[in-house]
Protein backbone atom coordinates (compact mmCIF):
# COMPACT_ATOMS: atom_id res chain seq x y z
CA UNK A 1 0.00 0.00 0.00
CA UNK A 2 1.21 3.53 -0.64
CA UNK A 3 2.44 5.74 2.19
CA UNK A 4 -0.02 8.01 3.89
CA UNK A 5 -0.21 11.25 1.88
CA UNK A 6 -2.94 13.02 3.83
CA UNK A 7 -0.97 14.93 6.49
CA UNK A 8 -3.99 15.09 8.79
CA UNK A 9 -5.80 11.76 8.96
CA UNK A 10 -8.51 11.74 11.58
CA UNK A 11 -7.01 10.80 14.96
CA UNK A 12 -9.55 11.07 17.73
CA UNK A 13 -10.30 9.88 21.23
CA UNK A 14 -11.81 6.42 21.15
CA UNK A 15 -15.36 5.89 22.31
CA UNK A 16 -16.76 2.63 23.60
CA UNK A 17 -18.46 2.03 20.24
CA UNK A 18 -14.92 1.70 18.75
CA UNK A 19 -14.13 -1.25 20.99
CA UNK A 20 -15.20 -3.86 18.44
CA UNK A 21 -12.77 -2.42 15.86
CA UNK A 22 -10.00 -2.09 18.47
CA UNK A 23 -10.47 -5.73 19.47
CA UNK A 24 -10.59 -6.89 15.84
CA UNK A 25 -7.28 -5.17 15.06
CA UNK A 26 -5.74 -6.57 18.25
CA UNK A 27 -6.98 -10.10 17.60
CA UNK A 28 -5.64 -10.01 14.04
CA UNK A 29 -2.04 -9.87 15.29
CA UNK A 30 -2.28 -12.68 17.85
CA UNK A 31 -1.64 -15.60 15.45
CA UNK A 32 1.58 -14.03 14.14
CA UNK A 33 3.25 -14.15 17.56
CA UNK A 34 5.06 -10.90 16.82
CA UNK A 35 3.21 -8.28 18.82
CA UNK A 36 1.35 -9.51 21.89
CA UNK A 37 1.69 -12.10 24.63
CA UNK A 38 -1.93 -13.14 24.19
CA UNK A 39 -2.18 -16.46 22.38
CA UNK A 40 -5.95 -16.66 21.96
CA UNK A 41 -8.38 -13.97 20.80
CA UNK A 42 -9.81 -11.60 23.37
CA UNK A 43 -13.48 -10.71 23.52
CA UNK A 44 -15.04 -7.30 23.43
CA UNK A 45 -16.57 -8.00 26.84
CA UNK A 46 -13.18 -8.85 28.33
CA UNK A 47 -11.76 -5.52 27.09
CA UNK A 48 -14.53 -3.29 28.49
CA UNK A 49 -12.81 -2.87 31.91
CA UNK A 50 -9.51 -2.06 30.12
CA UNK A 51 -11.28 0.51 27.96
CA UNK A 52 -13.06 2.12 30.91
CA UNK A 53 -9.77 2.38 32.84
CA UNK A 54 -8.65 4.95 30.26
CA UNK A 55 -9.58 8.63 30.19
CA UNK A 56 -8.92 11.20 27.45
CA UNK A 57 -7.33 13.66 29.89
CA UNK A 58 -5.02 11.15 31.61
CA UNK A 59 -4.63 7.81 29.80
CA UNK A 60 -6.27 8.21 26.40
CA UNK A 61 -6.97 5.68 23.72
CA UNK A 62 -6.81 7.19 20.24
CA UNK A 63 -8.12 5.71 17.03
CA UNK A 64 -7.39 6.57 13.41
CA UNK A 65 -10.30 6.52 11.01
CA UNK A 66 -9.63 5.74 7.37
CA UNK A 67 -11.22 7.66 4.50
CA UNK A 68 -14.35 5.50 4.83
CA UNK A 69 -14.70 6.24 8.54
CA UNK A 70 -13.56 2.79 9.72
CA UNK A 71 -11.06 2.46 12.57
CA UNK A 72 -7.78 1.31 11.04
CA UNK A 73 -5.30 1.91 13.88
CA UNK A 74 -5.23 2.65 17.60
CA UNK A 75 -2.90 3.84 20.31
CA UNK A 76 -3.22 3.67 24.08
CA UNK A 77 -1.46 5.00 27.14
CA UNK A 78 -1.84 2.64 30.10
CA UNK A 79 -0.58 2.77 33.65
CA UNK A 80 2.93 1.37 33.74
CA UNK A 81 2.41 0.27 37.33
CA UNK A 82 -0.53 0.82 39.71
CA UNK A 83 1.48 2.34 42.56
CA UNK A 84 1.17 6.14 42.78
CA UNK A 85 4.85 6.97 42.34
CA UNK A 86 4.75 5.52 38.81
CA UNK A 87 1.96 7.80 37.57
CA UNK A 88 4.33 10.05 35.53
CA UNK A 89 5.21 7.00 33.40
CA UNK A 90 2.86 5.32 30.95
CA UNK A 91 3.14 2.20 28.85
CA UNK A 92 2.13 2.72 25.25
CA UNK A 93 0.61 0.36 22.70
CA UNK A 94 0.28 0.90 18.94
CA UNK A 95 -1.72 -1.36 16.63
CA UNK A 96 -2.39 -0.87 12.91
CA UNK A 97 -4.75 -2.99 10.82
CA UNK A 98 -2.90 -5.11 8.29
CA UNK A 99 -4.66 -3.35 5.42
CA UNK A 100 -3.24 0.00 6.55
CA UNK A 101 0.36 -0.86 7.48
CA UNK A 102 3.35 0.86 5.90
CA UNK A 103 1.38 4.08 5.44
CA UNK A 104 2.93 6.02 8.29
CA UNK A 105 0.12 5.56 10.82
CA UNK A 106 2.37 4.13 13.53
CA UNK A 107 4.75 7.04 12.94
CA UNK A 108 1.88 9.54 13.16
CA UNK A 109 0.60 8.06 16.42
CA UNK A 110 4.06 7.98 18.00
CA UNK A 111 4.70 11.63 17.12
CA UNK A 112 1.32 12.60 18.57
CA UNK A 113 2.01 10.59 21.75
CA UNK A 114 5.38 12.23 22.33
CA UNK A 115 3.96 15.71 21.68
CA UNK A 116 0.91 15.29 23.91
CA UNK A 117 2.38 13.21 26.74
CA UNK A 118 3.52 16.19 28.88
CA UNK A 119 0.00 17.67 28.84
CA UNK A 120 -1.19 14.31 30.23
CA UNK A 121 1.20 14.68 33.17
CA UNK A 122 3.69 12.20 31.72
CA UNK A 123 7.44 12.43 31.94
CA UNK A 124 8.36 9.05 30.46
CA UNK A 125 6.92 6.51 28.05
CA UNK A 126 7.77 2.82 28.02
CA UNK A 127 6.97 0.02 25.64
CA UNK A 128 7.24 -3.73 26.06
CA UNK A 129 8.30 -5.25 22.76
CA UNK A 130 9.36 -8.75 21.78
CA UNK A 131 13.02 -8.80 20.77
CA UNK A 132 12.05 -10.41 17.44
CA UNK A 133 9.60 -7.58 16.61
CA UNK A 134 12.09 -5.60 14.57
CA UNK A 135 9.51 -3.27 12.92
CA UNK A 136 8.27 -2.02 16.29
CA UNK A 137 11.80 -1.68 17.65
CA UNK A 138 12.76 0.36 14.55
CA UNK A 139 9.69 2.59 14.97
CA UNK A 140 10.60 3.28 18.58
CA UNK A 141 14.26 3.93 17.78
CA UNK A 142 13.20 6.38 15.07
CA UNK A 143 11.34 8.34 17.76
CA UNK A 144 14.21 8.45 20.23
CA UNK A 145 13.34 5.46 22.40
CA UNK A 146 16.24 3.56 23.92
CA UNK A 147 16.54 0.09 25.34
CA UNK A 148 15.90 0.41 29.06
CA UNK A 149 15.76 -3.30 29.74
CA UNK A 150 16.29 -6.72 28.21
CA UNK A 151 14.55 -9.67 29.80
CA UNK A 152 15.93 -12.85 28.24
CA UNK A 153 13.60 -15.81 27.59
CA UNK A 154 10.83 -14.56 29.90
CA UNK A 155 7.97 -15.86 27.77
CA UNK A 156 6.97 -19.04 26.02
CA UNK A 157 5.17 -18.05 22.85
CA UNK A 158 3.93 -20.85 20.62
CA UNK A 159 6.60 -23.17 21.97
CA UNK A 160 9.48 -20.70 21.57
CA UNK A 161 11.14 -18.87 24.45
CA UNK A 162 11.12 -15.15 23.73
CA UNK A 163 13.09 -12.16 24.99
CA UNK A 164 11.32 -8.97 25.97
CA UNK A 165 12.81 -5.55 25.31
CA UNK A 166 11.69 -2.60 27.41
CA UNK A 167 12.08 0.63 25.46
CA UNK A 168 11.77 4.02 27.06
CA UNK A 169 11.96 7.69 26.38
CA UNK A 170 11.73 10.83 28.50
CA UNK A 171 9.07 13.20 27.18
CA UNK A 172 9.38 15.95 29.79
CA UNK A 173 12.23 17.25 31.97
Amino acid sequence: MPPLHDPLPLVRDAVEADLSAIVAIYNSVIPGGMVTADTTPVTIESRVPWFRAHAPDRRPIWVVDDAGGAVCAWFSFSDFHPRPAYQPTAEFSVYVAETHRRRGLGDLLMRRAIERAPALGLKALVGLIWAHNEPSLRLCAKHGFETWGHLPRVALLYGVERDLIIVGRRVAP
